[in-house]
């Protein structure tokens, strides 16, 4: 029985049946978390919802997300049932502690990670502009030969659980964390290393910050960068994108370029190997 058929089968009798055809047809689980969307008339039976779900679902709490706040993609979170806000989730045989209340957790780059991974080489410096909890930072550490990954976040809650997360994953060694703004740590950064790597998994406007990263950069650094866009606006940013290589005296040799997945109507979160020439 599919998902939404079992949440109709356990709400019959306590919602309307207006109500009831418009009911989620997914859901979101992190570790023992289950998260869901719900719209218009669904929200005056959220509490019945969730605890169909706590019913139907092997987790231990049921959350509503309302909304993402601002740069830092803070989430909005309601608990509607069941214990704590706080799991561990597992992927790639990298374990992710977090609590989602607090900071998002994206598994739907789970490809472009391994992508990565496979990509970094033994001894290689790399610099992760927006580390989050760990997203890249952990499966680079744990799967991989890298000399050292340096992991910057501005987010204070983030950033807890990045530490836990690398004492978890036992990576203490190859990982520094550096907490603030990713533009003024690279600044400084940039005077004693320059990296093999940069990673740059913000897709808000990301060209605000790759003057940042080309502080970091030197012949053959590969910059992975993010960025929103529909089809017919990639040959502008790309083009937005050179230039401010150029200007620093580089060059931009584009090694690849993916859709990772649907972002909003006809938007789509796009990633670009830029090789520095």
């Amino acid at each position: 029985m599919s998902f939404y058929s079992s949440l109709c089968e356990a709400l019959k009798g306590k919602i309307p049946e207006s109500a009831m055809q418009k009911l989620p047809k997914s859901y979101f689980i992190v570790g023992k978390i289950a998260i869901i969307k719900l719209h218009g008339e669904l929200e005056k039976y959220k509490k019945e919802i969730g605890e169909a779900i706590l019913k139907i679902l092997p987790v231990k709490t049921v959350c509503l997300l309302k909304e993402i706040r601002g740069e830092r993609r803070n989430p909005c979170i309601e608990v509607l049932c069941g214990n704590g806000t706080e799991t561990v989730y597992k992927e790639h045989g990298c374990f992710y502690k977090l609590d989602v209340a607090k900071v998002m957790f994206s598994k739907g780059n789970k490809f472009e990670k391994m992508r990565v991974v496979k990509q970094v080489k033994p001894g290689e410096i790399v610099i992760d502009m927006f580390a989050g909890i760990g997203y890249f930072t952990i499966p680079i550490a744990k799967h991989t030969k890298v000399r050292k990954i340096y992991a910057i976040d501005i987010n204070p809650d983030a950033v807890f659980y990045l530490k836990e997360n690398v004492k978890i994953n036992k990576v203490e060694e190859k990982v520094e964390i550096l907490e603030g703004d990713c533009r003024e740590i690279c600044k400084i950064l940039g005077e004693k290393i320059k990296g093999d790597r940069i990673l740059m998994g913000y897709i808000f406007e990301t060209y605000r910050y790759l003057e940042s990263a080309l502080n970091l950069v030197k012949s053959g650094t590969v910059i992975h960068y993010h960025f929103l866009a529909k089809k017919e606006e990639i040959e502008e940013e790309m083009k937005t994108m050179r230039k401010k290589v150029e200007k620093k005296g580089f060059k931009a040799d584009i090694k690849y370029l993916k859709k990772i997945k649907s972002y909003a109507p006809r938007v789509y979160h796009w990633v670009a190997d830029i090789e520095i020439v």
